[in-house]
């Protein structure tokens, strides 16, 4: 079976990369990844990142920028990430007040198509990596993941398909990668154990508050639930450019180590 490319979001080891990042990034690329997500720039400008990319031989394919941040400073945001390599930004999360079905979800939309005009004109491609509060139901009795994705045109957004947060809200990735085949250049790998919980962005450093459930837990990719084979052979056959191993938290070893074992398991089966 033809592989894709295998990129590491570097949110995943952020505890090392906050200490060194260079020596962080040597470990990723020692550890068999050639490619990088970023989110944010440690401290650095975008040119000194950019030089430690390329000392090392990484290409930091994509990156993972707030909403707020876009709409603050659209054109000098673009710029930043173009200059560190990006081809991909992605709007990761949406906090509470601006999900779908909630009164902010239609200044969303119309932030997103503002954002990916300025991304197409700049050459960079705008997508949306969801979680699993895209799965309710809003106009037209579909989920939101999907409305979004049918009020704007794939010339402003594409999709960044979380293979985890599909699966929590109880859909199928694989099934919903080909649903967007053509439109999924990039695919989040990412695995985890239990089940969808009250607390589960506890997990994630979002919702410091709430007491860490443990009813769901984030996995290395390949030792939790997610039946990867199919997941990999929908992101070929539906024309995604790359896969990116994220795992937010990890609680059974460094994030190090759990970057590592995602990336081995890969190689297992031959990616």
């Amino acid at each position: 079976m033809k592989t894709l490319p295998v990129g590491l979001q570097i949110y995943t080891v952020r505890d090392f990369a906050e200490k060194n990042f260079k020596a962080t990034m040597q470990a990723i690329k020692d550890m068999g990844y050639d490619y990088v997500e970023a989110a944010g720039f440690y401290g650095m400008n975008p040119a000194d990142m950019r030089k430690i990319f390329d000392d090392i031989g990484l290409i930091a394919i994509s990156a993972h920028v707030a909403l707020a941040d876009l709409n603050a400073d659209l054109e000098k945001v673009i710029d930043d990430y173009i200059t560190i390599g990006c081809k991909y930004i992605a709007i990761p999360y949406l906090d509470d007040g601006l999900r779908p079905g909630q009164d902010g979800f239609k200044q969303v939309l119309d932030d997103i198509v503002k954002i990916g005009k300025a991304c197409k004109d700049k050459g960079v491609i705008l997508s949306y990596h969801n979680h699993d509060f895209e799965f309710v139901k809003v106009e037209g009795d579909v989920f939101g993941f999907d409305y979004m994705y049918e009020t704007i045109s794939p010339e402003y957004l594409q999709t960044q398909i979380d293979t985890c947060w599909v699966k929590v809200a109880g859909e199928c990735p694989a099934a919903y990668i080909k649903k967007y085949a053509g439109r999924c250049p990039t695919v989040h790998l990412k695995d985890f154990v239990g089940s969808k919980s009250e607390n589960m962005y506890e997990l994630i450093g979002i919702d410091k508050k709430a007491e860490a459930n443990v009813k769901f837990g984030f996995k290395p990719v390949g030792y939790g639930v997610q039946d990867f084979p199919p997941i990999l052979e929908a992101a070929v056959a539906s024309g995604a450019e790359y896969v990116i191993v994220e795992q937010d938290n990890s609680n059974d070893c460094t994030s190090l180590e759990a970057a590592k074992k995602s990336r081995e398991y890969l190689k297992s089966l031959g990616w």
